[in-house]
């Protein structure tokens, strides 16, 4: 699944700045847009082309299980209905 819901975030590792690291694209404050490539995937239908603002930058333990350093950054994102949802950089677009 694309989105982090109910306490999936199961290790979170850090909740520092990531302006030094090249792999993330957005920092806090920007805007993005929800594009899952995937329509199979579960949150498809629940946020494919909304649109929020990066609120918060959180880091996990993914990339050692797929050799991506990208895919331990998790994005918070605010959505523009309110919702928070955490979303991976392959999930997100400029707006």
């Amino acid at each position: 699944m694309s989105g982090l819901r109910d306490g999936r975030i199961n290790h979170v590792t850090s909740r520092r700045s990531f302006s030094d690291r090249r792999m993330n694209r957005f920092k806090p404050g920007d805007r993005v847009r929800v594009d899952i490539p995937d329509e199979t995937d579960p949150d498809y239908e629940l946020y494919h082309g909304r649109h929020g603002e990066v609120v918060e930058l959180l880091e996990d333990d993914a990339s050692e299980v797929t050799g991506d350093d990208r895919d331990s950054l998790i994005y918070r994102i605010q959505l523009d209905d309110g919702e928070t949802v955490d979303l991976r950089w392959r999930d997100l677009r400029p707006p």
